[in-house]
């Protein structure tokens, strides 16, 4: 009885942490106020700020990560030189004083990244203007010093004003400038349209609306309208610009409670809604592809009363519109809370991926945020790194972007210890397959085939263990995240002369069939 109840507890563990050849695995980086990066130690400090970026781009490359989101303008500033904002006080340590010794921090990450087959997607915030300073902390040369008239007081921030076209015009200009300029792979917006509300305070746009309310009687349409002129105008600059940069939205989890609406709500009790609340209609986005993947953040346990992840996970799954799909999960709530919450019992980030990876037309998890993961916080690290991602994942296909395909990698050889192959033209970076000779199926739809992910055109064998006799393949992956066929298959050993060496005559069929 005790055999039969181990071997089912271990195929249970097998099913619950599969991983699957395609599967987002993407971290945030956040720069404001310091959460993830630079630390406040390494504020003003070029050197330990690249020596935090790649100990985090190295911990997430040997997690098997394959994306980050780094944070690149948290208050209309920058961590990248820009002409038209100043740089971040979060980075120098005062806004507009830009890095000594001088360098790019995007284009650090940018580099850095895809040299560990990282992709970057860029974290921008759209209309928050201060956070935790006052405007006489602003730089000059901040764009509310040039045009106030542009923003809005709410609460105890400064806000662009979303009604006008002012606004829109200067962050398609921002956003054209970062995808111009830089070699990214996705523009990404979080959560924060209309600011979240005050209760008691209505966000003083009255004027705006009476003096230009374009044909709309009810302010809340008007409200979402400003933010649907954005949004389609963004997809349409990246888009003219370069095709295949992605542009990504991480709203907030709630769409909409059933009590706000019963045919397309959830079965929530949340406290704030997209549609209600921050006026982002990401319903509308999806459905007429105005963004090429959503984000949610699912910032709650499974079982919660007011929202539970179960229930949310499910909801947004059946109105993705057949978007690319990746579930945000709040990595940095482990560990706290009372004492007999499930983020304090064994690991809730775990559990959630396990559900996620249960439900098909779900595309993969982003964690929010890196530190809990540098910390290891809850053993989430550990977990990672000997289960959930024991194996590579390549970064999914767009479902909204009309993709490319690519030559496989040819000249592909065995040189010393090396395999070597030529360069192939578009290729972003390759993929190494290796088995066993012995091997009855060599299946190159399975991650736990993958050697390794490289941008260079040769692999040092001696770095991996691997069977005396293998047979390897390589692969290429463009921008578009379309993989090649697989190269002609490199024998470590002749594979006849391995044949004739351990198989009688009469397997010689087999062996031509196995091998051609």
């Amino acid at each position: 009885m005790k055999k039969y109840l181990f071997a089912i507890l271990l195929l249970v563990s097998v099913s619950v942490v599969a991983s699957p050849k395609r599967e987002m695995r993407a971290a945030w980086i956040a720069t404001v106020a310091n959460i993830d990066w630079p630390s406040k130690e390494a504020v003003g400090n070029t050197e330990l700020q690249k020596q935090e970026m790649i100990a985090i781009l190295d911990t997430l490359k040997a997690l098997h990560f394959n994306t980050v989101i780094f944070q690149v303008r948290p208050t209309a500033d920058a961590f990248y030189p820009s002409e038209y904002e100043p740089w971040s006080s979060w980075l120098t340590g005062k806004q507009g004083v830009a890095p000594e010794p001088y360098y790019d921090p995007l284009q650090f990450v940018v580099e850095q990244a895809h040299k560990r087959c990282l992709d970057v997607h860029v974290w921008l915030n759209p209309y928050r203007a201060t956070l935790g300073f006052t405007t006489e902390e602003l730089d000059s040369t901040h764009i509310y010093n040039q045009h106030p008239e542009w923003f809005l007081h709410y609460g105890d921030k400064y806000y662009f004003d979303p009604s006008l076209e002012q606004t829109r015009k200067w962050l398609n200009q921002i956003v054209a400038d970062i995808v111009f300029r830089y070699d990214i792979d996705a523009i990404h917006f979080d959560d924060y349209f209309y600011p979240y509300k005050i209760k008691g305070k209505d966000f003083p746009d009255e004027k705006q609306f009476r003096a230009d309310p374009r044909g709309f009687t009810n302010k809340d349409d008007w409200r979402r309208d400003n933010v649907n002129l954005i949004i389609k105008e963004l997809q349409q600059t990246i888009k003219s610009l370069r095709p295949w940069v992605e542009f990504g939205i991480s709203p907030f989890g709630v769409w909409r409670n059933s009590t706000s609406d019963p045919q397309r709500g959830s079965a929530t009790k949340a406290g704030a809604q997209n549609y209600d609340d921050l006026y982002a209609d990401i319903l509308l986005w999806l459905e007429k592809g105005w963004i090429d993947y959503v984000m949610p953040q699912l910032y709650w346990e499974i079982g919660k009363k007011v929202a539970d992840f179960d229930v949310l996970i499910r909801w947004w799954k059946q109105y993705s519109y057949n978007r690319n799909l990746y579930i945000g999960v709040f990595d940095s709530q482990l560990g706290k809370g009372k004492a007999e919450s499930a983020w304090n019992k064994g690991n809730e980030i775990c559990r959630q991926i396990s559900l996620e990876r249960s439900l098909t037309g779900i595309d993969g998890i982003s964690h929010y945020s890196t530190v809990a993961i540098m910390d290891n916080r809850m053993g989430l690290r550990d977990s990672l790194r000997n289960d959930y991602y024991k194996d590579y994942a390549l970064v999914p296909i767009n479902r909204n972007i009309k993709s490319q395909g690519i030559q496989k990698p040819n000249h592909v050889k065995i040189k010393g210890k090396q395999l070597q192959w030529h360069f192939t033209p578009n290729a972003r970076y390759y993929v190494v397959y290796a088995f066993d000779i012995n091997s009855q199926y060599y299946d190159t739809n399975k991650a736990e085939h993958i050697l390794c992910m490289t941008t260079d055109n040769y692999v040092d064998l001696t770095k991996y263990k691997l069977p005396d006799k293998v047979v390897l393949y390589v692969s290429a992956v463009n921008r578009y995240h379309v993989e090649s066929e697989p190269s002609h298959p490199v024998y470590s050993q002749s594979p006849l002369k391995y044949w004739l060496q351990n198989y009688t005559e009469s397997d010689t069929l087999k062996f031509f069939t196995l091998h051609q």
